[in-house]
């Protein structure tokens, strides 16, 4: 896989294992460089976007130094085609500002800047240093459990190295000779497929609590084991996602579930404690009802499949299937205390939203096309007369007779109601006027389209009077 690597591989030495030290909160190792020349790794500038190479050299020829740091290189070495390209320098975001006009400055917690090209958008970061006693609470601020609250002391890349979550995305790409370096032993990893995070995993963990939804992603996506002691406090660390704002929340499970690998995502969210975190409505659905995991599931191998044959997928059907158990739980008990099925389910829907907002943002134009699809379920049984064309000519109707497949292979609901969409979809007119006369009792061959209604002319000659005025 890694032509030439093999001379780097022959002194596998120490696994950097300490980073961050144990016996001190905030201590750090000096990190152990390899550099790869050129002519030893696969990786070409012809895999990278040409804007990032715009950014790169731009800041190399105005004296900085410009390296491509970790997903876009881990992917270029594991063969994959990277997507994501984020640039490291040691320009200050105020520097590299006035490089770009094309730029601007975002974040308050850590502060970076994004150059745009029309839709792609250039990450670009300032070397981390590391935090100390001295540091003004504008640049660095941690709270009582270890969270960095903000992050915004600058150093050299040897300190930004040992800032990097994982071994593998520890890896730059220098642009002024091509080669890559390697500061804590990411080569070796990437070879044994194994997810190692830098420093003390739980150190680490409280630093920044997404870092374990960072573990399950990369590990489902690249097929990668978690080392374990990365894994070992994940468990117990869980609730630390809880600091976290929810809207960075809703983020990370967008990367989480859209990444291809949403099926593996979930399996390994539920192994660790991390989805009762970030749904637990639909954790308890589980545990009550035999159909709520299999909807789940199909929903997300539905998501992968659409992904890999690159057909667009929203998460308005994503948190509508999440969702959808607990909802349902909560409209049963309303029913059940005496409150008619419709109004139980909007209110339902309301409280789990409500309850799932504390979690996660759900933005508006997610949320109401969601419960669109949720009030459509119960419109799609309801077929008489002009009801099933209304329903077939609704905006979210495709969306909605999917979820209702869903329904009925996860075993929630009886089969047949699919099979009768499916073919009204799909037949004429008389076939769609067969299917509502077989569902309605309606004389076979009569339709109930809406028709227009037709107006009658006046006859000028009535019965009342020769002259055709009434008496």
């Amino acid at each position: 896989m890694f032509k030439g690597f093999t001379r780097f591989l022959q002194r596998p030495g120490e696994r950097l294992k300490t980073l961050f030290g144990a016996q001190e909160s905030s201590g750090h190792s000096t990190p152990t460089l390899r550099v790869i020349p050129r002519d030893q790794h696969d990786v070409s500038r012809r895999l990278f976007s040409e804007n990032a190479l715009k950014v790169l050299y731009r800041l190399h020829n105005a004296g900085h130094e410009a390296y491509l740091v970790g997903g876009c290189v881990r992917d270029s070495l594991l063969g994959k085609a990277p997507k994501d390209f984020d640039v490291a320098t040691d320009a200050t975001p105020e520097e590299i500002r006035t490089l770009f006009r094309n730029s601007r400055i975002i974040g308050r917690r850590f502060r970076i800047v994004h150059v745009r090209f029309g839709r792609e958008v250039i990450e670009v970061t300032t070397f981390r240093g590391r935090p100390g006693d001295d540091q003004d609470t504008a640049h660095s601020q941690q709270s009582d459990d270890g969270l960095l609250l903000r992050d915004n002391v600058w150093g050299t890349i040897e300190e930004d190295a040992l800032r990097r979550d994982f071994t593998v995305n520890a890896l730059y790409y220098n642009i002024a000779d091509f080669s890559i370096h390697d500061w804590a032993d990411g080569v070796n990893d990437l070879e044994a497929r194994t997810l190692r995070l830098i420093g003390d995993p739980e150190v680490r963990y409280r630093e920044d609590p997404v870092r374990m939804l960072r573990a399950v992603r990369f590990a489902a996506k690249l097929d990668f084991d978690i080392e374990p002691r990365t894994e070992a406090p994940i468990l117990e660390l869980a609730p630390l996602l809880l600091q976290i704002p929810p809207a960075r929340l809703f983020e990370e499970v967008l990367k989480l579930f859209l990444s291809g690998q949403a099926l593996r995502t979930f399996e390994l969210l539920r192994e660790y404690g991390l989805f009762a975190i970030l749904f637990p409505e639909a954790e308890e659905a589980i545990a009550e009802r035999a159909w709520a995991r299999p909807l789940i599931e199909q929903a997300l191998i539905n998501t992968d499949r659409r992904i890999q044959q690159e057909r667009p997928v929203t998460p308005a059907f994503l948190y509508g299937a999440m969702l959808w158990p607990g909802m349902r739980l909560r409209a049963e008990r309303l029913e059940s205390d005496g409150m008619p099925p419709i109004p139980a389910q909007q209110t339902a829907s309301q409280q789990s939203i409500s309850r799932q907002l504390q979690h996660t943002t759900i933005p508006k134009r997610f949320s109401m096309p969601m419960r669109e699809i949720w009030d459509l379920q119960q419109r799609l049984p309801k077929r008489r007369g002009k009801r099933a064309f209304q329903t077939l000519e609704h905006t979210r109707f495709r969306a909605a007779y999917d979820f209702l497949l869903l329904r009925e292979n996860a075993g929630e609901i009886d089969p047949g109601l699919g099979a009768w969409w499916t073919a009204f979809q799909e037949g004429d007119d008389h076939e769609q006027a067969r299917l509502i006369a077989k569902t309605s009792g309606s004389p076979a061959g009569t339709s109930d389209r809406p028709k227009r209604r037709r107006r009658r002319r006046r006859n000028p000659s009535s019965e009342h009077g020769n002259d055709g005025r009434q008496e």
